[in-house]
């Protein structure tokens, strides 16, 4: 059976069309090859609340992706979230920077903000974040704004639940 010269071409088109949707799919992944692959370093931060952070997230620094989530745990012993970064081999942070559990948006993704500081120290590999900033959550906000509380419930103002100088009796 013999082909004609135009549907060569259009066979053509079709599989580069097809690779190109291909690569737009791996690269909108996040699975680049530089990081997928175990190159950089591991950092872990903790954080009350890790909202919308799953492995795979991404971890931005002014805007850019300089690296990943690999893993996401509970420690069981301060409720914290554990979470561990693979971050670019070539940045180096300063001992001070902050993670941040940020979002894009109302509607939009999360991700891990690195905040550098200006020690002269930097982080090595395997340290963890002293300072992380927790998520936000949009319902809280919203619930604080509705009933114009600070979110903390009548009689629990001074704690959880601890005993104020009323309830003891004391004048």
């Amino acid at each position: 059976m013999s082909y004609r010269p135009w549907e060569m071409a259009l066979g053509a088109v079709v599989l580069v069309v097809a690779a190109g949707f291909a690569a737009v799919l791996v690269w909108g992944s996040g699975q680049r090859p530089g990081l997928s692959q175990g190159a950089g370093h591991t950092l872990t931060a903790s954080f009350r609340s890790a909202e919308g952070v799953r492995p795979g997230t991404e971890v931005r620094l002014a805007g850019v992706r300089v690296g990943s989530v690999t893993d996401l745990t509970l420690d069981a012993d301060t409720f914290r979230a554990e979470v561990t970064l693979r971050i670019d081999a070539a940045l180096s942070l300063p001992a001070d920077s902050t993670a941040a559990v940020a979002s894009e948006g109302l509607l939009g993704g999360t991700f891990i903000e690195i905040i550098p500081g200006g020690m002269p120290f930097d982080l090595e590999p395997g340290d963890a974040f002293q300072d992380t900033q927790s998520a936000v959550s949009l319902v809280q906000l919203m619930l604080r704004f509705a009933t114009g509380g600070d979110g903390a419930e009548a009689g629990t103002a001074t704690g959880a639940g601890e005993p104020t100088a009323e309830s003891e009796g004391t004048p």
